[in-house]
């Protein structure tokens, strides 16, 4: 998240969540700034520096940036693309816990939360403030914390052993180590108390000036307590009656709704991914772009080298799979995915993708947008994007959660509910939008479809979908490319082949994802491994 705020901020870790007692092993030293972790909360000015400091992790390489999103592309949507062992580990569910792209975003979501922890501390005491800002700060924080400690427990957290967790309000906070509770249910459980407290703080966002805009809100901390319910309801299906409730009041009292009113059903869709609807109505939560800032996944997803104008780094390839998965007339499928002869606009120049290291002979083509300005292929001339290639942001905000993902899961809680007759005005939302024929009577079948084509490629985690459907043969599936006689010709024949083999995922062993042994070492064996691992 970045706002129209001036701070600098010490990027520290404690696990033992808390300010004075870090030993200086558990110090993440990246150089993302530099000034203090702990703030007098004397004045509105310290506030809002205060509450800045949490929200600076979105913009890590280590989190939103790439590192988060290798879990996710161990499904059966996407492929590594380029050589590289600890991704290939994850894809293969053969990780030791100790990759990088695991470990550190473990470690980055306490980051979070312990700052989330010292603001709701200091806020609460903060003197020489409006009421107004105490309000919305602490819902800040409360948001935060939810946020962290939702993607810390659904990546790391078992049904048999949950993930750590400690909050100032609790009795011994800061003198131990946070414990790890019982069940991934027990945090599911905390993270929507966090997410209620949030909600009765926080302003609409329709509210904000667009120097806010990026803050908590409302309508984000309702879209989280949807998607924890619905990850909790693989555990307990009452958790489902929850949440077609709150996909209401994020329509109403939110006033989220999707982008339409383009020219073509395409257009409706190409726009979400546009930085002119980064704060449209379809907005929910994002890690807040621009070019000096922000996330650099539609960098890493770009053309390894991009054709030699700008550098792109060529990973999360889409699979046959999931091409094949929309339907014909479907205008989601060009907008997501590029093949060889698709045509599109690079730094001003209309060209006909092909792709020398390609893995699937795809290319991801949702951030493909702020590429397309500029002249005549010359990076320079292009302002919506960081002219660094080493960290390749850009003016669009990366999307977290929207407002077409709440009206799916709404269809699913009333599918799964027995109401498939209402389940379908939802569902034919986001289907009418793109021109697509209504469905009566949706099934999960039909849910299982819509969910894949409407959030592919997104950081809606098509693998967790899978798990929780218990959809183990689809995981285990081998993965299939397009591999053409000439690469470098957008026209060149193809053949289809299997460019990832089958896997062995192992509900036993591989719901959740395994802790660093780093971590349980420092933990002097106070915290136990996942389950099966």
């Amino acid at each position: 998240m970045k706002f129209q705020i001036k701070y600098t901020i010490l990027i520290g870790l404690c696990l033992l969540m808390s300010i004075s007692s870090c030993d200086k092993e558990w110090v993440d030293t990246k150089p993302n700034g530099a000034s203090t972790t702990a703030y007098f909360w004397d004045s509105e000015d310290d506030v809002i520096k205060g509450i800045a400091a949490i929200y600076v992790p979105f913009r890590w390489e280590s989190t939103w940036g790439r590192d988060l999103f290798w879990m996710q592309n161990a499904s059966d949507d996407l492929v590594v693309g380029r050589s590289k062992a600890d991704a290939e580990n994850i894809k293969n569910f053969i990780p030791t816990g100790n990759e990088g792209y695991m470990a550190t975003a473990f470690e980055d979501m306490y980051w979070m939360m312990n700052k989330a922890n010292q603001a709701i501390e200091g806020v609460q005491g903060a003197t020489n403030i409006s009421e107004e800002l105490r309000q919305r700060s602490l819902g800040e924080a409360y948001f935060i914390r939810a946020f962290s400690h939702f993607w810390a427990a659904y990546l790391w957290g078992h049904k048999d052993q949950g993930v750590p967790y400690d909050g100032v309000e609790n009795e011994g906070f800061g003198e131990r180590i946070p414990p790890q509770l019982a069940s991934v249910t027990d945090n599911y459980a905390q993270i929507i108390s966090d997410l209620e407290k949030a909600a009765d703080l926080l302003p609409l966002f329709q509210t904000y000036g667009g120097e806010d805009q990026g803050r908590a809100h409302k309508s984000a901390a309702w879209a989280y307590m949807v998607k924890t319910y619905a990850y909790w309801a693989q555990y307990d299906d009452s958790k489902w009656e929850k949440v077609p409730a709150l996909a209401d009041k994020i329509k109403n009292e939110g006033q989220r709704a999707l982008v339409t009113g383009q020219e073509s059903n395409e257009a409706n869709y190409r726009a979400v991914f546009t930085d002119g609807q980064n704060w449209g109505p379809e907005y929910i939560w994002s890690v807040t772009s621009g070019i000096q800032g922000g996330s650099e996944f539609p960098g890493v997803i770009l053309e390894n080298k991009g054709w030699g104008v700008f550098n792109g780094w060529g990973y999360f390839q889409p699979t046959e799979e999931l091409y094949q998965e929309y339907e014909e007339n479907d205008p989601r499928r060009e907008v997501t995915i590029l093949k060889f002869g698709d045509k599109f606009t690079y730094f001003g120049v209309e060209r006909e993708y092909y792709s020398t290291n390609s893995l699937s002979g795809f290319q991801i083509n949702k951030y493909m947008d702020p590429y397309s300005y500029g002249t005549n292929e010359d990076a320079g001339t292009n302002s919506k994007i960081n002219q660094s290639g080493n960290y390749p942001t850009t003016a669009l905000n990366l999307s977290l959660i929207r407002y077409a993902e709440i009206l799916l899961f709404k269809a699913e809680a009333l599918i799964q509910m027995g109401k498939s007759s209402e389940a379908a005005d939802p569902l034919n939302e986001v289907r009418a939008r793109v021109g697509l024929s209504p469905i009566s009577s949706p099934t999960m079948d039909d849910l299982k479809h819509e969910r894949r084509v409407e959030l592919a490629c997104e950081w809606t985690d098509r693998l967790a979908d899978l798990k929780r459907w218990g959809d183990v043969d689809v995981i285990n599936a081998p993965l299939h490319g397009r591999i053409h006689e000439n690469k470098t010709d957008p026209n060149s024949s193809f053949t289809v082949e299997e460019v990832w083999p089958a896997r062995s995922f192992n509900p036993a062993k591989h719901m959740a994802w395994p802790l660093s042994s780093n971590e349980l070492s420092r933990s002097n064996g106070v915290y136990k491994q996942t389950p099966g691992w």
